[in-house]
């Protein structure tokens, strides 16, 4: 962190606090104005108005999640830090848009999409297959979701460096926005009409993986051009967000050629 991050609070508190966390006033102020990348900011109930309806006010042009907690969740966030109201976490890395990751993406682009995945081993995971798997990106929401945190940078082993990410508002805005530009949208789900080996993944594809908890939800499985399930032939029904991610990208990878 520069000067201006440090400046709200002395040095030894800064020690104390997570490096993906600024709070106070000041710090999250400079950050706004400049080109970090913030994932939401978190304001105290009891505090309104002044410098901090200024941090509103910017974080609502850039889109930044705004959440309204009580001061003692901000407190034992914290801890000792004088948050003054406000703290915000902040990206382990930067951001791309989704505009750029299909024009890397070329004629043939290989698209991931993860809808409300929440852990974030299975989202460094997946970042880490997709690296080796030779996917133009990977798309995540912006609410409910886990985030680029410094867990995720770390279990992506590097990854995370070399695979871009967007962030988007609403997927299904953004699945329709794909179709447009000449993208299938295949879904993974146990209900699949076909599993991956009868199914075609090559050409522009987007390959939707659901969360961890529940799968795919009801609208984003209806929004898919087909479904695809895996091949299940021991007792258990399902695998991990991240194992059922890699197996589809492997697949899709193999029937474009490994070149």
């Amino acid at each position: 962190m520069g000067n201006n991050y440090k400046r709200a609070f002395p040095s030894n508190e800064q020690e104390k606090i997570p490096e993906n966390i600024l709070v106070g006033i000041n710090p999250i102020t400079e950050a706004l104005k400049g080109e970090r990348p913030i994932d939401k900011i978190l304001l105290s109930q009891e505090e309104r108005g002044g410098r901090l309806g200024e941090i509103v006010g910017m974080a609502k042009e850039k889109g930044i999640p705004l959440i309204r907690v009580n001061k003692s969740k901000l407190d034992s966030i914290t801890g000792d830090a004088r948050h003054q109201g406000v703290m915000a976490y902040v990206a382990a890395h930067e951001y791309s848009s989704l505009e750029d990751i299909l024009s890397n993406g070329g004629e043939n682009p290989l698209l991931l999409l993860l809808d409300e995945i929440n852990d974030p081993h299975n989202l460094g995971a997946i970042l880490r297959t997709a690296e080796a798997a030779g996917v133009d990106g990977v798309v995540i929401p912006k609410r409910r979701s886990v985030t680029l945190t410094p867990t995720v940078a770390r279990i992506s082993a590097g990854a995370i460096e070399h695979v871009p990410v967007a962030r988007i508002v609403n997927m299904s805005q953004t699945i329709d926005f794909l179709k447009e530009q000449g993208l299938w949208i295949v879904g993974a789900d146990a209900n699949g009409s076909k599993n991956i080996w009868e199914s075609n993944l090559d050409g522009p594809l987007a390959i939707v993986i659901g969360g961890e908890d529940k799968g795919l939800g009801r609208l984003i499985s209806e929004k898919c051009d087909f479904l695809v399930s895996l091949p299940m032939m021991g007792k258990i029904n399902s695998l991990n967000a991240s194992v059922a991610a890699a197996l589809i990208m492997y697949e899709a990878r193999r029937q474009r050629g490994c070149n």
